[in-house]
């Protein structure tokens, strides 16, 4: 096996890209970009009926989104369909697989009287020993000799040792009648040449390891690391889905979830290092392990996804959030910002971000910088409003006016005017935010009045006070 860690992500391109399927492709890329390997991405679409493009390029763009660069072009499963058959005619080559005449119908039919017997309905092939001068001449599909005693042994990372009684393993199908090679064949095939070292998955696929393995052993090839995880359940504790709310990660990217605070999210969701809860991509790559998972079923709570979000977005970038804001707007069908509104947004950008869990929070507070004059109050700010006489108002402008436009001097300014009329500039401030902002909630007085600038903030003054 080779020195260097690779992975991959096998996503099977039927819908959107699943939470879960996000949280494992992330596990596979942390563990990979950790150690200096390669992350790999495979489209399992050798369900034609089922693959459409369009879900591909959900996955793809859901992975975008998250941030989760892989090494080469993207595998197509299905494309390498001659080479799956390719192994599964060495193996029969070589005595390892066997060709079974049985049919649909007789197999159902075996089925259908062992149930009623209460015996097993595992199918034992009469053909597996057939002397080959006993073939017929008719349409056969070619199955692995399982081993028939003994037992299989799955070493995974996360849940310890996992036996199978071999006499549990049937002689599982590698091509089918029709020529086509089954799923179990083309995953360790396109595994092994893929150079997989490691195979992190849901453990929904724990069962298939021991199936899989035979393969693996019968073309002497090296076992990869199994590390099977734990599926995602929604706060009730059952599985995730649909009544849970959203499933896809591009929803998550429409409704205004940062990406950074959806990996970190992810990443704490089943895995974990100390007590640790907010950490950088970084942090991520430089501690996870797979010996940091556990093995019970993590629970999506959209309260912690939201706390983490905000902690993200206080610490990002100014223009990368912002950029990030930009294509929030567009997955969400939202308009675009103008040049103007966009620098203007990343100015405010210091001011918003303290406390804003998600996109559409920090955009209602960054309103009075995104908003044109006439500025229209809400019934809260028109209220805050009609508080205080349009003279107090009057008699304030030429004070703004004289000031410097600096914030000290913007507080001196105002904290005397309010003063002189008695009054504690707390009074002041409520108005002040529906004259500028049209909202009763915004940042500080000072700080929309700094990014505003002198004149902006006395023509939205003088606005109201007419």
């Amino acid at each position: 096996m080779s020195d260097q860690v690779v992975t991959r992500f096998a996503p099977s391109p039927t819908g959107f890209l699943h939470i879960g399927g996000a949280r494992t492709a992330l596990f596979n890329w942390l563990y990979a970009r950790g150690r200096g390997g390669k992350f790999l991405l495979r489209i399992e679409d050798t369900d034609r009926e089922r693959s459409t493009p369009e879900a591909t390029a959900a996955i793809l763009q859901g992975m975008e989104w998250l941030g989760l660069d892989h090494d080469g072009d993207v595998i197509s499963q299905f494309e390498g369909a001659e080479r799956h058959a390719e192994v599964a005619h060495q193996l029969l080559a070589e005595g390892k697989a066997y060709k079974c005449f049985s049919t649909q119908e007789e197999i159902a039919e075996f089925r259908e009287q062992a149930r009623a017997e209460g015996k097993s309905t595992l199918f034992r092939s009469p053909w597996r020993d057939a002397d080959p001068s006993t073939h017929p001449d008719a349409p056969f599909a070619i199955r692995i000799k399982a081993p028939q005693d003994g037992n299989t042994v799955i070493r995974d990372q996360v849940q310890g040792d996992v036996t199978i009684r071999n006499e549990q393993l049937d002689d599982m199908i590698l091509l089918r009648s029709d020529g086509t090679p089954v799923y179990m064949l083309a995953v360790v095939v396109d595994d092994h040449d893929m150079g997989v070292t490691h195979v992190i998955r849901g453990d929904d696929h724990l069962n298939n390891a021991a199936r899989q393995m035979m393969i693996y052993e019968a073309m002497g090839w090296d076992v990869p690391v199994w590390a099977h995880i734990p599926l995602i359940h929604g706060p009730d504790g059952k599985k995730l889905s649909k009544r849970h709310g959203a499933l896809g990660a591009q929803e998550y990217q429409a409704m205004g979830y940062p990406a950074a605070g959806m990996r970190n999210y992810l990443a704490r969701l089943g895995w974990s290092h100390g007590d640790d809860e907010f950490f950088t991509d970084a942090q991520a790559k430089e501690w996870f392990d797979l010996d940091g998972i556990g093995k019970s079923p993590a629970r999506f709570d959209l309260k912690k996804l939201e706390n983490l979000c905000g902690q993200h977005i206080a610490v990002a970038d100014d223009a990368a959030l912002r950029q990030e804001i930009e294509a929030y707007l567009a997955a969400a069908k939202l308009p675009d910002l103008t040049e103007t509104q966009s620098g203007d947004l990343e100015r405010a950008m210091y001011c918003l971000k303290d406390r804003a869990r998600t996109f559409p929070e920090l955009l209602e507070k960054a309103h009075f910088a995104l908003t044109d004059r006439p500025i229209e109050p809400d019934e809260k700010a028109a209220k805050a409003l009609a508080s205080v006489s349009d003279g107090i108002l009057k008699e304030l402008t030429p004070h703004v006016q004289n000031a410097s436009w600096t914030r000290d001097e913007l507080e001196h300014a105002l904290n005397s005017f309010a003063e002189a009329k008695g009054v504690k500039f707390g009074k002041l401030a409520g108005p002040l935010r529906a004259v500028l902002a049209g909202r009763a909630v915004t940042p500080s007085v000072f700080d929309m009045m700094l990014v505003l600038g002198k004149e902006e903030t006395l023509a939205r003054l003088s606005d109201a006070a007419t």
